[in-house]
């Protein structure tokens, strides 16, 4: 019996801002990011949207899209880490709003039975919750999972993170009928504790805060979306993680160089060069090339067994997350649906071809893992048309923009949109305080 992924589906939000127009406003050569990162456009979610949202749009238009009887689903796991408290899980949000939705044609609470979490991670999160899920459905091969990945990767303003912004979701479902992907039981797994990337609880004094009430404690810890980072050391522990958890998945498998037989590299991406450009670690070891200088390392960047490499293993992958952004836990799904998606636009026969991913969590963590593509593979992938959606997706200016990451703005700035969204937040009932709740409009 095979396992794996039958069917999937995406949600990005339907505003961007054009990646020339933020490197304009913040003196930055605009090629730097173009040709350098590959970054074009940036995902922005609207007023009313969220990491709830976003995995409600998902989950939705994959139950819709392939047919799929929600009390069919035994699971809904989400990987995230935009989650919207601290106990509460984002599913349960997104769960509700999509019931919501569903209710007259399967009744109310039609995933009473349905187990519902969170999972996190970083941006391996996603990762975690489709190995766990599949551990599942080996052990209950009748049930169905959905796994959603669900993020809005937010920076503060000007600073070195700002311009890899992105966000949407990607939903998953998981069963023993892989129709798009069977995924092999062997992962390769490296963890270490590390600060490279993290959102803590930041301490204040109460002093420090306008309008802070009398009854606050003296000091307060507040958090943010946006995280505490370090751009250089985080690529390099990505580096060390995905090459420990390659080389783990070379032991436990006994494959000699297995990335030659993988027809794509799917790797999660901050932005979307960044995979070609981990990858020339692994590439030298495999190969016997020195990589100990920075001489060494662009000589092989820039070779033509390397170029080609790209060229055939990577360049599709990357494609979406150009015009997205980062998308936290969803971006190495992202790139597969990237991927498949311009081989299925290409008239490309995949089945039976071999994938490998490289998912990576700051903190840290890594996942390798392969998968090899199901003969009906086109069935699914002819639901998406990816990059037709993401050119209907509306331009705003740099005002704009910059009022929606101060949270400035009340009103949607499409107001024709349709879908889910906030609608309100308890700020009277003390029992209630907090409390969102959402809508689904139209």
């Amino acid at each position: 019996m095979t396992f794996g992924i039958e069917a999937a589906s995406y949600y990005v939000p339907g505003l961007y801002l054009e990646i020339n127009d933020l490197a304009e406003k913040r003196g930055i050569e605009p090629a730097k990011l173009e040709k350098g990162l590959g970054l074009h456009k940036m995902g922005l979610p609207d007023v009313h949207e969220d990491a709830a949202t976003f995995a409600a749009e998902a989950l939705l238009k994959l139950i819709k899209d392939y047919n799929i009887n929600p009390k069919e689903i035994a699971r809904v796991y989400l990987g995230t880490e935009s989650a919207l408290d601290a106990a509460k899980p984002t599913a349960s949000y997104a769960v509700q709003m999509v019931e919501k939705v569903l209710e007259k044609e399967f009744g109310e609470r039609c995933f009473k039975n349905c187990d519902v979490v969170d999972m996190t991670f970083a941006c391996v999160g996603g990762v975690d919750a489709l190995h766990n899920s599949l551990d599942f459905v080996r052990v209950n091969p009748d049930k169905k999972v959905v796994v959603i990945a669900s993020d809005y990767a937010k920076y503060e303003l000007a600073s070195s993170g700002e311009y890899t912004q992105g966000g949407g979701a990607v939903a998953l479902l998981v069963s023993s009928k892989p129709d798009l992907l069977e995924i092999e039981n062997n992962w390769g797994v490296a963890s270490e504790s590390v600060f490279d990337f993290f959102k803590p609880r930041r301490s204040y004094k109460k002093d420090d805060l306008k309008n802070a009430p009398a009854t606050y404690p003296d000091s307060i810890e507040i958090f943010t979306d946006e995280p505490v980072f370090d751009g250089q050391y985080s690529n390099q522990c990505y580096q060390d993680r995905i090459r420990e958890a390659y080389n783990h998945y070379k032991e436990i498998t006994g494959k000699v160089k297995p990335y030659e037989n993988w027809k794509y590299l799917i790797f999660h991406l901050p932005y979307a060069f960044h995979g070609k450009r981990v990858f020339t670690e692994i590439y030298s070891l495999e190969n016997g090339l020195s990589y100990e200088s920075p001489d060494e390392q662009k000589a092989i960047a820039k070779s033509e067994d390397y170029l080609q490499l790209i060229q055939h293993k990577i360049e599709k992958t990357q494609r979406a997350s150009s015009e997205i952004g980062n998308m936290y836990t969803a971006s190495i799904f992202m790139a597969l649906l990237s991927a498949l998606q311009i081989s299925f636009n290409e008239n490309e026969e995949l089945s039976g071809e071999e994938i490998g991913f490289f998912g990576y969590g700051s903190g840290s963590k890594s996942k390798v893992f392969s998968g090899k593509i199901s003969p009906d593979w086109k069935r699914v992938v002819e639901k998406w048309n990816l990059f037709e959606n993401l050119n209907k997706r509306i331009a705003i200016n740099f005002e704009t923009y910059e009022r929606l990451h101060k949270k400035q703005l009340k009103q949607s700035v499409n107001p024709d949109y349709k879908g889910f969204g906030l609608t309100s937040i308890e700020m009277e009932n003390p029992v209630l305080t907090g409390a969102r709740y959402y809508h689904c409009k139209g």
